[in-house]
């Protein structure tokens, strides 16, 4: 007798859905096996500080003992000696006490005083800055200005190169009205300060300054405009 299946009961027809449905189950757990995650838990505390108590090592303290001087020796000890002299014996060496009191009879001698001259020496040789008459230029001071524009020639080569300035210079009147002693106070160039010193050097006899009635030395000061037109 030959064994028949009923329709219904034949699991080969269902064979490719329950492959399907196999796959979406198995398909499914991987995903939910990547994207499931744990929550880590919460800590109650951060946990216990312990402080570990380190001993200071203690350094001593030590000072060198003082080593005092020995005490000075006491002072020798003085020892008068009293010579006990006759009033018979007649002292040698006896003190003499002169009388210092001057009556009408007493003669003194006075030594004149002599005066140095090295006070007008001193002051002869003195250059003064303040005078009572200043030192005065023939013609006056725009004279002198005019002198110097005159006989100043203005150097080739600080042409050239664009240089001016203003030169200052200091010079002496001496008790003569002569000029000595001329040095530049300001300094713009070498030629420039060559250039002054010799026009000032060049100078006439000026008026020379008198303090007391007197003609001195005096500290004159001037001005050497160098300009470029």
């Amino acid at each position: 007798m030959e064994v028949k299946k009923v329709q219904k009961a034949d699991l080969e027809k269902k064979r490719n859905t329950f492959f399907l449905i196999g796959l979406v189950v198995a398909l499914g757990t991987t995903l939910v096996a990547f994207e499931w995650t744990t929550a880590p838990a919460k800590a109650n505390s951060l946990g216990v500080i312990q402080s570990l108590e380190v001993e200071e090592e203690i350094i001593p303290i030590t000072r060198e003992a003082e080593v005092k001087p020995p005490p000075p020796p006491p002072p020798p000890k003085v020892i008068e000696v009293l010579n006990i002299v006759d009033d018979d014996i007649q002292i040698e060496d006896e003190l003499v006490i002169e009388d210092t009191e001057a009556d009408d009879e007493t003669v003194i001698d006075v030594q004149p005083l002599i005066e140095s001259s090295n006070e007008e020496e001193e002051a002869v040789d003195e250059i003064f800055v303040i005078v009572e008459e200043v030192p005065e230029f023939p013609g006056g001071t725009r004279a002198l200005y005019q002198y110097i524009n005159s006989q100043v020639r203005y150097p080739v080569v600080a042409q050239e190169n664009g240089i001016q300035g203003k030169v200052y210079v200091k010079f002496v009147v001496d008790e003569n009205g002569n000029v000595d002693d001329a040095e530049v106070l300001r300094p713009v160039d070498a030629l420039l300060d060559k250039e002054a010193l010799r026009v000032i050097n060049s100078l006439p006899r000026f008026k020379p300054g008198k303090q007391r009635g007197k003609p001195v030395k005096v500290y004159y000061n001037a001005q050497i405009t160098f300009k470029l037109q």
